[in-house]
């Protein structure tokens, strides 16, 4: 089962999520998409929050408030998060999640430590949460199938690019050879480069 929510503070609005239990979170660890944003408790147990961004969209282009929603929505699903103040949330891109067969159930550590970034959240927003929870809608989703489904779009999307790019070069190797046969039948019919019978010495009144 999947916790879903929407942040309505930018337009169109976009959509946090998160699992049921631990259980939940390791299905999403497993099955995340390169397009995932992981936030949570820095250093404190805490729900898994997830934001979904757009294809080719990084860290730098998350809102402000965007942000602002996620984190609130991290701190309100942490236990004792939720009871403290001026507490860290900590977030990266999904494929710098790193799972080993040692760790525990929902545990997870990064591939790269200076792609973590922090916000600090100074004190519970009830305003933010209380309007993220107003969203809140439960799903069951089948994160493999979702996945694989993705992919499947992305290298149906490469492949087109691909056969585009083929055309492309294609066009414009045609349209460089038919120039190069233009520019040498121009060279040729240059004055300098004409002879006639004249020229070669058969003037029709000396002809015998």
């Amino acid at each position: 089962m999947v916790f879903y929510f929407t942040s309505n503070v930018v337009q169109p609005p976009v959509t946090l999520f998160m699992g049921l239990d631990k259980y939940e979170n390791e299905d999403l660890i497993r099955w995340g998409w390169p397009e995932d944003v992981w936030f949570h408790v820095n250093k404190v147990s805490s729900a898994h929050v997830y934001l979904r961004l757009e294809p080719g969209q990084t860290l730098d282009d998350i809102p402000s408030a965007v942000l602002e929603d996620a984190c609130q929505l991290v701190k309100a699903n942490s236990i004792n998060g939720n009871k403290m103040n001026n507490i860290d949330i900590v977030y990266t891109m999904w494929d710098n999640l790193k799972k080993t067969p040692a760790m525990e159930v929902g545990q997870v550590a990064f591939h790269r430590d200076k792609e973590v970034r922090m916000f600090r959240v100074e004190k519970r927003s009830n305003e933010i949460v209380n309007r993220l929870n107003k969203t809140k809608r439960e799903e069951s989703v089948d994160f493999r199938a979702e996945r694989e489904k993705r992919d499947a779009l992305e290298r149906a999307d490469k492949k087109r690019l691909a056969r585009e790019q083929r055309e492309l070069e294609k066009e414009d190797l045609k349209r460089r050879q038919e120039e190069a046969e233009l520019k040498s039948y121009n060279s040729l019919m240059k004055p300098e480069n004409m002879t006639s019978n004249y020229d070669a010495g058969n003037d029709s009144d000396e002809f015998m």
